[in-house]
């Protein structure tokens, strides 16, 4: 029995980028939330010198928890946007 390897390979292939530029367009918040982890991310790791008499660990979880807030936010959005695309349809 013999395997042909073009048959379990899709016909066009997308790349990584094709794919978040295609979830970017079903659905805008998605991005939005990676987009504001990744900033809050950088600016509590910028802010990590100046974080004064605080512990490292409560600083690396107050980071985590707005980041996490972001992304929750945007999926949050995204849901309500949904909700409320699908109950109230255009009318022409």
């Amino acid at each position: 029995m013999s395997t042909d390897k073009d048959s379990w390979i899709p016909e066009h292939e997308t790349t990584v980028s094709a794919k978040l530029f295609q979830k970017a367009r079903n659905s805008p918040l998605v991005p939005a939330g990676m987009m504001g982890f990744v900033v809050v991310a950088a600016y509590g790791i910028y802010r990590l010198k100046a974080r004064g008499n605080m512990k490292m660990s409560v600083h690396l979880i107050h980071t985590r928890v707005a980041a996490q807030a972001c992304v929750v936010g945007a999926i949050t959005l995204g849901a309500v946007y949904s909700m409320y695309k699908d109950h109230f349809p255009k009318q022409k």
